[in-house]
């Protein structure tokens, strides 16, 4: 049989259909489709013409910063070039172009004198400010209100001072002796006296406040009490002296502990002595607190 048109399509459909939703083994997929070729579509042509140059372009603002742009209305006539780096070199000064002296001058700079006296033109000021004050009246403005007057003034002041009644001075010189506060206290004086006065006061009678404290603080000490106390220093003064006769027969003091052990006992034998030596005394004040 002879596969008709109708046949080839559906049989192309078909194997289409097996190749991309089974995955598994089919006699389709024994004779690949055929690729679809797509047409590609004909190339574009600009209308306008290659050689004009772009509108609103800012490649004609040659030597100026301004941005902005140019072109707008599309009548430039040739293409504008962007301006390239300029050669190496072009930018370095040139050695035997530099100021000379008074070549803007001309020759010799003038001086101030000489030029008030040459040119004094040079010196007059461009612009003048404007006047803030109102200056006098002109001789040629008419008075205000028509307001004249025919008084010489200059005259009449000097025949008011020449008329005018001198002076009268105090008679001699003023005596301090007869002022009212002659001789007295100012009274700010007084007042600071009194305030001297009163911190004064204040400052004994703290000191009294103390003194009265420390003095009930303080009582004599008792005859048996003393006896007492000196009995119990002559007790530990034997103690204290048994030790140190103990260790008498040692004449070579070889080793630090032998050292201070005697120090020890002789400063403790000579304090004993000296507290014996002061409640041997009468009439003996303590402080109770202590």
């Amino acid at each position: 049989l002879k596969p008709t048109a109708g046949s080839s399509d559906i049989a192309s459909e078909a194997v289409k259909g097996a190749m991309y939703s089974d995955h598994g083994e089919s006699i389709y997929r024994i004779i690949p489709p055929k690729p679809e070729v797509v047409p590609r579509p004909p190339m574009h042509q600009s209308k306008h013409s290659p050689d004009k140059p772009p509108s609103c372009t800012t490649f004609a603002l040659l030597g100026t910063t301004c941005p902005t742009v140019a072109n707008v209305a599309g009548d430039l006539e040739g293409k504008p070039v962007a301006a390239g780096p300029m050669p190496r070199g072009a930018y370095a000064e040139d050695p035997a172009g530099y100021l000379k002296k008074c070549a803007r001058s001309g020759g010799k700079v003038p001086t101030l004198a000489e030029l008030k006296r040459q040119h004094p033109e040079a010196l007059a000021p461009t612009e003048l400010k404007p006047r803030t004050r109102l200056g006098p009246p002109r001789k040629e403005e008419k008075p205000v209100m028509n307001l004249v007057t025919a008084k010489n003034f200059i005259v009449a002041n000097a025949v008011e001072v020449i008329l005018a009644a001198p002076k009268k001075l105090p008679e001699g010189s003023r005596d301090y002796l007869k002022k009212e506060d002659y001789g007295k206290t100012p009274k700010y004086l007084t007042h600071i006296k009194k305030d001297i006065d009163a911190e004064y006061q204040y400052i004994r009678a703290l000191q009294q406040a103390r003194e009265q404290e420390e003095a009930d603080r303080m009582r004599p000490l008792s005859e048996e009490e003393r006896n007492g106390l000196i009995e119990g220093l002559k007790t530990k003064w034997e103690q204290v002296n048994t030790a140190y006769q103990g260790g008498t027969h040692i004449t070579k003091l070889d080793t630090m502990g032998k050292m201070k052990r005697k120090e020890r006992h002789e400063s403790e034998l000579m304090q004993i002595e000296k507290d014996i030596e002061k409640l041997s005394k009468k009439n003996i004040i303590i402080n109770a607190d202590a």
